[in-house]
């Protein structure tokens, strides 16, 4: 290599990293290759041979952050407990590469935190351009669909175990704050043609605020939900959410948060306390009323809990503005925002001023007002699936959303893990490593790197005539 550079005068850095970085991956691959092929030939060994009957190699490869790996391993046929013959990988069983397809556990990890901060085409690019494994947006898009599909199954599970009365939550709280909004996408067909807009649901709930954080802003056990499900099988995921972690029996008061939308108020504990979202009560009194003197009005009587006084001016002030022209809206607005506020009276009030005895907050957290919901959804959801021109099939914006509620939950790498190779040199394969490595041990005692001693084939750099470049790499790296 270092012929190479010198005879063609290659003296940029940027193009030594990139030759260093490419041999490095290739160096890995050939690693790679070795150890999975010997790992195989071990399980071959110690098999139970009349279980398991050896039908040759096959083969195939995987893909790391170094690239793909090509390598060989034996298919056995075996018989199964019904008596129906099957055809199985001992080497794929024994590092769970089964799961998600054939994909390292560290490369779908930086795929799925790509692809939740950029899109498919982008996050394909930064993969292929640092890493030593070319992917297209194609592969990146399959794999989070698979990701989300199997985050939608274990939902489904939670479920069940609820229904079954075997949720795993067991903390009590005395207080569960639980905040819930709509995040309307751009959508299109399965023929990728324009298709109208769809609501994304998003729940959040939290114990309260960390008394100790910078302006008390952190929420304390935050979790998060998202996806497009219909309101009644979303709500019930997000009921499984809160007994997976909480007793539901233990937890003092339930107070939900919400725009007013039906969707919202199908609760499962009809004693939970709902309370209309100070920001869309603001929004719609600014967007229903122009004049901004009778906006202060109502937001005064709001503010001074004087509802009956409140939805009353509204009524003589969408009277007042009547006119036959079908061209002016000021009183229809003014009648849509007093049928909003209207069916919403029970929430008008917020939590903390109806006089209501609450638990007591736990050392180290505060209570404070709601509202944290747009917050969230701008930085779980709307940064990632909103402003950009894009649009997404109910398919791919569930999928996507399974990712990112995971991601803000710091679930995402634990759930990937789950689903790829996991932790793929187990115990056993640090003995059978360390076994080849001491079958070719040297007889003077010395430092050496034991992969590189499992390779028993030619090595283009270490085999090569020993420069001073090569000495130089031969030290650092091995």
């Amino acid at each position: 290599m270092m012929k190479s550079i010198v005879e063609e005068k290659l003296v940029s850095f940027k193009t030594l990293e990139q030759k260093v970085f490419a041999y490095v991956c290739e160096l890995g691959r050939m690693i790679t290759q070795v150890i999975l092929e010997n790992y195989d030939d071990e399980l071959a060994k110690e098999r139970d041979k009349k279980l398991y009957r050896d039908k040759g190699k096959r083969e195939t490869s995987i893909k790391t952050v170094y690239g793909d790996v090509t390598y060989s391993r034996r298919v056995y046929r075996t018989e199964q407990e019904d008596g129906r013959i099957a055809h199985i990988y001992l080497l794929d069983q024994a590092m769970q590469m089964e799961k998600i397809g054939l994909i390292s556990t560290n490369l779908a990890e930086k795929i799925a935190l790509t692809v939740t901060e950029s899109p498919y085409r982008v996050s394909a690019e930064v993969i292929s351009d640092t890493c030593g494994q070319t992917i297209s947006h194609g592969g990146v898009w399959n794999l989070i669909q698979e990701l989300g599909e199997r985050i939608s199954e274990e939902e489904d599970y939670a479920v069940k175990q609820m229904e079954a009365d075997q949720a795993e939550g067991e903390k009590a709280v005395g207080i569960l704050f639980e905040e819930m909004d709509g995040v309307w996408l751009r959508m299109q067909d399965s023929g990728h043609k324009k298709a109208p807009k769809q609501e994304m649901k998003v729940f959040t709930m939290y114990e309260g605020w960390d008394k100790d954080s910078p302006k008390r802003s952190r929420l304390v056990n935050k979790k998060m939900l998202a996806g497009m499900e219909k309101s009644s099988r979303f709500h019930q995921k997000r009921e499984a959410l809160i007994e997976k972690i909480y007793d539901a029996d233990e937890i003092g008061r339930r107070i939900l948060n919400g725009d007013g939308g039906s969707w919202i108020k199908e609760i499962y504990d009809p004693e939970a306390l709902f309370q209309l979202d100070r920001f869309h009560i603001y929004k719609e009194i600014k967007k229903k009323i122009r004049d901004t003197e009778a906006q202060e009005q109502i937001k005064e009587l709001l503010e001074q809990k004087k509802v009956d006084e409140m939805l009353e001016y509204i009524q003589v002030y969408a009277d007042s503005i009547e006119s036959d022209d079908p061209k002016e809206k000021g009183s229809r607005n003014a009648r849509e925002l007093y049928k909003y506020l209207g069916n919403n009276r029970e929430g008008l009030i917020p939590y903390r001023e109806r006089g209501i005895e609450l638990p007591e907050a736990p050392e180290g957290i505060v209570y404070k007002n709601m509202g944290v919901q747009e917050n969230q959804n701008c930085t779980a959801i709307t940064m990632r699936m909103k402003h950009r021109r894009m649009r997404w099939s109910v398919h791919g914006a569930n999928n996507m959303a399974k990712a990112l509620y995971r991601k803000e939950n710091r679930e995402l790498i634990d759930t990937i893990e789950r689903y790829t190779d996991g932790e793929i040199f187990t115990m056993q394969m640090e003995e059978i490593v360390k076994t080849l490595s001491a079958a070719r041990a040297p007889k003077k005692d010395g430092k050496g790197n034991p992969y590189v001693e499992t390779i028993t084939h030619h090595m283009p750099l270490l085999d090569a005539m020993r420069t001073a470049s090569r000495k130089a790499f031969a030290r650092t790296f091995c």
